[in-house]
């Protein structure tokens, strides 16, 4: 009966014990949120090319891929772009059937060779679509430009910082608001971070080689040279999110 009582006790004080423990309370915050868009020119873009060919057997649709994706590996080289600029990012060979009476058969072997090139150079992003394009007799496929900075993680951290000072100037407002004034920061939580593409502009311009011909033997225009393919990159956004917590006093 002895053992059963002090039992009961010691089940009774521990709860005691816990309640009488402080809770420890934190100063007064605000919470702001910030938010900053940084605009850079792109100077950099990334393409898509692809070549596309048929042949009734394998061999030969994997040998005319080959000469087609050499030749134009080659021109795209000869306007500038450096062979570890390019890398291939797919190939694949198939058959394309026909049916005849219900029954498939093997029309063609189709084979697809996708390279990307990275131009560096921002201005010669059109030169190089037109020398993707220059080889004859070869299915062309060129996807749109994917504009990038080379210093994309210093953009990005520049409106990081711009973020948390929009975030700090809201937070100050808030307090004023209140008639209270920041205390320090108590907390500065990350969002995100994220760049925003263009899309692609383009404007139709005629290019013309040479000029008028010297008065005397009539006034003769030379044979207009092949359009060029205009393109405007525009402006990229690097958009900031953060989040602060500041204590107010």
């Amino acid at each position: 009966m002895r053992r059963t009582t002090l039992t009961a006790i010691l089940f009774v004080c521990v709860p005691g014990l816990a309640a009488a423990q402080p809770t420890p309370a934190g100063p007064p915050v605000i919470i702001a949120n910030g938010e900053a868009v940084l605009k850079r020119t792109a100077d950099r873009a990334f393409i898509g090319v692809a070549s596309e060919v048929r042949d009734g057997k394998a061999a030969n649709a994997r040998k005319k891929s080959a000469e087609a994706m050499t030749e134009i590996r080659a021109a795209i080289v000869a306007a500038g772009v450096p062979e570890s600029a390019i890398r291939t990012t797919g190939f694949s060979l198939q058959p394309e059937f026909e049916y005849s009476g219900g029954r498939p058969s093997v029309r063609n072997y189709v084979v697809r060779n996708q390279i990307e090139i990275r131009v560096d150079e921002i201005d010669k992003l059109a030169d190089v679509i037109d020398a993707a394009n220059m080889p004859k007799n070869i299915a062309v496929t060129i996807g749109s430009p994917r504009y990038e900075l080379k210093d994309r993680e210093g953009a990005e951290l520049e409106a990081t910082r711009l973020a948390v000072q929009n975030a700090m100037a809201r937070a100050k407002a808030l307090a004023a608001g209140a008639g209270q004034t920041l205390g320090p920061v108590q907390r500065i939580e990350q969002g995100s971070v994220h760049l925003v593409m263009p899309q692609p502009m383009y404007r139709t311009q005629m290019s013309v080689a040479g000029g008028v011909a010297a008065r005397g033997g009539g006034a003769t225009m030379a044979e207009p040279a092949p359009p060029e393919t205009p393109i405007t990159p525009g402006d990229l956004e690097i958009r900031a999110n953060v989040t602060v917590t500041v204590a107010i006093k």
